[in-house]
């Protein structure tokens, strides 16, 4: 990219410039002349040092213009700006990405995005077709039901040793969207929306973090915790993998430990473990050395 030259008439307008500062930087005074750069044809900004201690490293930038085949040098802007060594805010994080566990307290509430991507939806029965719509007869014609066995008795009067005439098949009668959202109810399915697949993921990443196999609690434990009674697994898919401590004198208590994390309060560790003996000292410190004395 091509420098730009400062105009002549805007870059000798300093006199202008610093008493545009000075009325903007009032009631303090801007300090020594830092010099100017061109901002676009007959554009240019001159710096003036600011001796605010709140404002250590900015600078005054006045800039000033002129028009074309003009000779007479307008003021444009005064404004505070910072410095190449100045000290600046943080860079502005949206409050979601800067909540850490332990942030929520009483009365707070966080909402969740409607597309985050570590729920999905869950059953409720709501995308179910209505009972009288071509969608519930095609699903009750694909999956027929046999009569009742009373229906069957009536109607059959055909001679043994004879086929009878081939029925339409039976139609099984479509549940209610009602009665499908009590059933989840009951089974604790109706929920608007569940943990996706990510979701368990990154939980499942955390809480072995915290209380894996690889921690140094466990690392040292006598045995892990799925053989230890105080270990009450999980539901669902993570059952597999994880479980809640429920010894009071654990330091995993009440937590969600990995099944393969292990601590000092293992249920079957009856036997204390013996102390490691340490190796013995390179230098004897309790030895007395024998020593020849001079003859002087």
């Amino acid at each position: 990219m091509r420098r730009r030259t400062p105009d002549r008439l805007c870059a000798e307008a300093v006199e202008l410039a610093r008493e545009a500062a000075e009325e903007a930087a009032w009631p303090g005074k801007p300090g020594d002349y830092l010099g100017a750069t061109a901002d676009d044809d007959r554009v240019v900004t001159h710096f003036f040092e600011c001796h605010d201690p709140g404002y250590r490293g900015w600078r005054w930038a006045v800039t000033v213009a002129r028009a074309s085949r003009a000779k007479t040098v307008t003021l444009d802007e005064a404004v505070l700006l910072p410095g190449p060594g100045s000290l600046l805010a943080p860079e502005w994080v949206p409050w979601s990405e800067r909540l850490r566990p332990g942030d929520l307290g009483p009365g707070d509430l966080l909402p969740t995005e409607p597309e985050d991507l570590r729920l999905e939806p869950g059953y409720s029965g709501e995308d179910e077709p209505p009972p009288n719509s071509l969608l519930a007869e095609e699903r009750a014609t694909t999956a027929p039901m046999p009569p009742p066995a009373d229906a069957a008795r009536a109607t059959d009067t055909t001679p043994a040793g004879e086929a009878g005439p081939a029925g339409p098949p039976a139609r099984t009668e479509v549940p209610r969207i009602a009665e499908i959202g009590a059933v989840a109810d009951e089974l604790g399915m109706r929920r608007a929306r569940v943990l996706s697949r990510l979701g368990l993921q990154l939980a499942a990443e955390r809480w072995e973090e915290s209380f894996g196999p690889r921690t140094l609690m466990a690392q040292s434990a006598p045995a892990t915790c799925v053989s230890c009674g105080f270990c009450v697994p999980l539901a669902g898919s993570l059952r597999q993998a994880f479980g809640v401590c429920a010894n009071e004198v654990s330091p995993a208590d009440g937590r969600v430990v990995a099944l393969d994390y292990g601590c000092g309060g293992h249920s079957e560790a009856a036997v204390m473990p013996a102390p490691i003996r340490p190796s013995d000292p390179v230098l004897d410190e309790n030895r007395v050395d024998a020593l020849e004395l001079h003859e002087d």
